[in-house]
């Protein structure tokens, strides 16, 4: 029994040592199992859970896919071209050991595949990834699953594949059931659970894995408010115990309110990254536009204002009902936003447009002198003129900025200048609703 078993180990290691052989070539990703340790002496400074550096991963895209001998008989040579799909592009950021780092983008912009590639799923094409500590995946919840078996026997075995020994398993078992509140369905087999109560369960179990690095790619999609609720509360314990929590979602409320820091990638490369107000402020613009006036192009405000020279808007701001400049107004207080633009060549009717964002990045109120005024009139080569557009304040309280913007008459296309949030002012006062505004209303009870 012994020469067998020393006989297994020895094919086991001539396994692994060949399987590292073989890819010796691949760029690095490496998971380093003990926790982050500190550099140097004296007040040093922990390395980062998470370093990733000019990560790049790309799929082929095969213009014609075989599915039998015949196909790949009759037409040999159409599967050697395809498409390049570059998922993640060029990607290079430190995640600090206890940072809840969140990554947003839009769909197919590679947050997933990044997350992927973290856990090891996929390999990387270039670059290095290194993972400093226990890595626990959020990513494909319930894979290991077997809906033929009961709730009772999955958490077991789903337990020991995540890396608990079958003691731990039974011992954390109760904790496991009590979090995703599934006492009266132990002995239900999984295939007549709901898509909810299998990611419960799945939550459930993956946050007993004694994890330093968790990655949690949208796993609370599925799941009643409560509950998604009582996730986020575990995973700021897990955050204050010193965990590092790296979080795709596409909720900017939860980047904002949860992170510390987040990445917005696009098309796989990286935008931008810091503050999580700003980069959920960013997403806010890819999806919804930047303004009413809308630039074809993906040129910056710089480039803009030197390619529009007919006019330039010089300056905008907020201001009260007595005509004075103000940064902040309570609740219902008339309020106004000035524009000032410089003509320097002679215009027709041009389009002057406000757009209105809060502190998320959402419009809340836009418009332009085309729809709610009119021709505006000729204005002459060196004239400046001040716009004002006037409005009734039932924004609720937060900080709202205001972009305003110049066109050509038509449907707007053709942009003059733009100032993207120009100006800044505080709404406060008033009652915290769950709106964006607080308009004017009143009730009617009838009683027959």
């Amino acid at each position: 029994m012994h020469a067998g078993s020393e006989h297994k180990r020895q094919s086991a290691q001539a396994f692994v040592q060949g399987h590292r052989a073989s890819r010796r070539d691949l760029p690095s990703v490496t998971i380093t199992t003990a926790p982050s340790t500190p550099a140097g002496s004296g007040g040093r400074a922990l390395l980062p859970a998470v370093t990733i550096q000019n990560a790049s991963k790309a799929f082929k895209l095969h213009h014609r896919q075989y599915h039998t001998l015949k196909e790949r008989a009759l037409h040999p040579f159409q599967a050697r071209t395809y498409d390049l799909l570059r998922a993640v592009d060029d990607v290079s950021v430190d995640i600090a050991r206890g940072e809840f780092f969140g990554i947003i983008g839009r769909n197919g912009s590679g947050k997933s595949t990044l997350l992927k590639c973290l856990a090891g799923i996929y390999d990387i094409d270039s670059g290095r990834m290194d993972v400093r500590g226990r890595l626990s995946p959020f990513i494909e919840l319930g894979v290991g699953f077997n809906v033929d078996l009961t709730a009772r026997d999955n958490v077991i075995l789903n337990a020991i594949v995540l890396g608990l020994t079958r003691k731990e398993a039974k011992a954390r078992f109760d904790s496991i059931i009590a979090f995703a509140e599934l006492e009266d369905f132990l002995d239900m087999r999984l295939k007549n659970y709901s898509s909810g109560m299998s990611v419960r369960l799945a939550f459930s179990v993956a946050i007993q894995v004694d994890a330093d690095v968790l990655l949690i790619d949208e796993v609370l999609a599925v799941g009643d408010a409560s509950f998604q609720q009582k996730c986020f509360d575990e995973f700021l314990r897990l955050k204050k115990e010193g965990r590092t929590i790296l979080f795709v979602t596409h909720d900017m409320g939860a980047i904002q309110r949860f992170c510390d820091r987040a990445m917005l990638l696009e098309k796989g490369r990286m935008v931008a990254v810091g503050d999580p107000a700003d980069v959920a402020h960013r997403y806010n613009a890819l999806n919804f536009g930047r303004t009413v006036h809308e630039l074809s192009d993906e040129r910056s405000d710089d480039d803009r204002r030197t390619d529009y020279r007919d006019a330039d808007i010089v300056d905008a701001w907020f201001e009260d009902a007595a005509g004075t400049r103000i940064v902040s107004i309570p609740h219902r207080e008339a309020i106004a936003v000035g524009v000032e633009v410089r003509f320097n060549a002679a215009l027709d009717d041009p389009s002057f447009g406000v757009t209105i964002r809060n502190n998320a990045g959402a419009t809340v109120f836009a418009t332009t002198t085309e729809w709610a005024f009119g021709p505006t009139g000729h204005f002459a080569a060196g004239e400046l003129a001040r716009v004002r557009l006037r409005l009734e304040n039932w924004f609720t309280p937060a900080s709202y900025t205001v972009t305003p913007s110049i066109a050509r008459v038509g449907m707007g296309s053709d942009t003059i200048d733009l100032r993207a949030d120009l100006a800044t002012i505080i709404v406060h006062g008033g009652r915290f609703t769950t709106g964006v505004v607080d308009l004017p209303h009143e009730f009617e009870i009838e009683r027959r």
